[in-house]
């Protein structure tokens, strides 16, 4: 017989990023099934490997031959993600993705936890009506290290935006509410007017201590400041007057992301160069945009995803927790871990315009059982 303390640390140390290894061992047994199950070896999961893995992603790509949710992992794995045709994945962060209901009279949106299933629909209030408005979630419990916040009390800031022709101000009205699921409602909306429209079709947020930034489709940065309840709008590096252009004739294309020093910082895709901004304070002024790191994909990319300067790369989406950003080129999606510079393919398809990437540790839900008629140990990959 194993030891209960013995068996438990041989546990803990298979790959977090192969989640199948974990999910066959809950079906050996009972015990084993009520160990990697409890909160507890959750929270020593994450204390022994610290950085969750990216288990997948989402995509808002309707095609019916690729799966919603796109593993990322070592092994195959599946979760079951809303339906592209009814939702527009938004967000996922602290255990939760966030959708927002597409061809509906009213507007909903949909909270879900991959790890556990569980769902909370959101109705949208009829007056936040807007062309492409964004959102995003995240755990609205006091001192939570997300570590085991499933079924916790979370917040939602919904942003949209309006043209308001008979206004003598700026046209265009950016607004912002927040939901709480603590009490079931939304605050009040914080407004502000702008020359240009915000439309967030194909960007997702960050979150940066007591603020919410989302990237328009304009490549305006909207900050949303969770504490004063106020917007704020950014520039990014490009329009800073010692900005050095390449002189390549290249579009700037942004992502946000969370820098290394934990301050807000986007990538620049030029080409083949991923250039990687910090938002730093300066003295006497307010932050300014500096350039930490200069990535060359033509080394990190097999030479098939790069068969033009100008077009063969995009960034479509960045794995804050993990600090992982996701390409696609002309051959196919491929993970990058900007730290150790691995590279992985993830899916041959090249089609996605946005993506939605799923990081959390995976231990099973206590309701998992394994298929009738098939022995656990021989149950198959995911």
């Amino acid at each position: 017989a194993i030891p209960d303390e013995l068996f438990e640390e041989f546990l803990l140390r298979l790959p977090p990023d192969d989640p199948a290894c974990l999910l066959r061992a809950s079906l050996v047994c009972k015990a084993w099934s009520h160990t990697v199950s409890s909160p507890r070896f959750r929270r020593r999961l994450h204390e022994l490997h610290r950085t969750p893995p990216v288990l997948g992603v989402l995509h808002n790509w309707e095609d019916d031959a690729i799966p919603r949710f796109i593993h990322t992992t070592a092994s195959s794995f599946s979760l079951a993600a809303p339906d592209s045709r009814s939702w527009r994945a938004l967000d996922c962060r602290h255990g939760r993705a966030l959708f927002l209901s597409k061809g509906q009279d009213a507007e909903e949106l949909l909270v879900w936890e991959p790890i556990t299933g569980a769902q909370q629909r959101v109705p949208v209030p009829a007056a936040f009506q807007g062309d492409y408005p964004t959102a995003a979630v995240f755990c609205a419990m006091d001192g939570c290290d997300h570590r085991d916040c499933f079924g916790g009390h979370f917040r939602v800031v919904f942003v949209f935006c309006v043209d308001e022709e008979d206004t003598e101000q700026d046209p265009f009205l950016t607004s912002a509410a927040v939901y709480s699921s603590e009490t079931g409602m939304w605050g009040e909306l914080a407004s502000m007017h702008g020359e240009f429209v915000m439309y967030f079709e194909y960007y997702s947020s960050v979150l940066i201590g007591r603020s919410l930034y989302f990237l328009s489709d304009g490549g305006l940065i909207l900050e949303y400041d969770l504490v004063r309840h106020g917007l704020t709008v950014l520039d990014t590096p490009d329009c800073q007057p010692d900005y050095m252009s390449d002189d390549d004739g290249l579009d700037n294309r942004y992502n946000l992301m969370l820098a290394e020093s934990g301050a807000l910082g986007v990538s620049e895709e030029l080409g083949q160069r991923l250039k990687l901004w910090t938002k730093e304070p300066s003295y006497g002024t307010d932050a300014i945009w500096v350039l930490s790191r200069v990535i060359n994909l033509n080394i990190l990319l097999p030479n098939d995803a790069l068969v033009d300067a100008i077009n063969s790369v995009q960034v479509l989406g960045f794995a804050h927790e993990a600090n992982v950003t996701f390409v696609v080129t002309v051959a196919g999606l491929f993970s990058i871990e900007l730290q150790s510079k691995r590279v992985r393919k993830v899916s041959g398809h090249r089609g996605f315009c946005n993506l939605i990437p799923v990081v959390s540790f995976y231990t099973p839900h206590a309701r998992l059982k394994a298929p009738v008629g098939e022995h656990p140990m021989t149950h198959r990959r995911g």
